[in-house]
């Protein structure tokens, strides 16, 4: 299953706990930096283990971005890879592109159109954004690619938190 999002120099703001008559601020001003992820969980089919890969991008992901990690994919994984994929443009062109000259170790299925509810990666973008950076006010966009790659990395590590991704999604592991 992959997936792409975007984090913002914005804070993602949530509810907080602060004193009573004291109402929280967060001093911030319009930020456009941005960074760009892609992500991909995956599923040993006889193991069952589950695995979590990302990369962190400073432009906005495109078919030039999807096909290495396609490619980083299946070579640290060591085996041919069902690729899930939902219709995004860049995603159809990756794969029209990597069927001319890899055609042996992938295959696709396309998630429907307009479902993101289905693909688990969805919720590592959840978790991340609005449970491990809420109200998450980064310096620069090194404090925010830090403190995003430490959320993600955290969650590798947590493999009830993975199947509870996918179990969201309607999947049986």
């Amino acid at each position: 299953m992959i997936d792409e999002s975007g984090f913002m120099l914005q804070p993602v703001v949530r509810r907080t706990w602060a004193p009573k008559g004291q109402t929280p601020r967060q001093a911030s001003w319009d930020r456009h930096d941005r960074l760009s992820l892609i992500a991909a969980l995956t599923l040993s089919p006889r193991r069952q283990r589950l695995g979590l890969y990302f990369q962190v991008h400073s432009h906005n992901i495109s078919f030039q971005e999807v096909i290495p990690f396609l490619t980083l994919l299946h070579r640290q994984l060591g085996r041919k890879l069902i690729v899930v994929l939902d219709r995004y443009s860049a995603h159809r062109k990756a794969v029209r592109l990597l069927r001319a000259g890899h055609p042996d170790w992938f295959e696709v299925a396309w998630l429907p159109a307009y479902a993101p509810e289905l693909n688990p990666v969805e919720m590592v973008w959840n978790h991340t954004k609005y449970s491990d950076l809420a109200n998450f006010l980064p310096e620069d966009v090194h404090d925010l690619e830090r403190a995003v790659v430490t959320s993600i990395e955290n969650t590798r590590g947590e493999a009830h938190l993975i199947r509870s991704f996918f179990q969201h999604a309607g999947l049986d592991l």
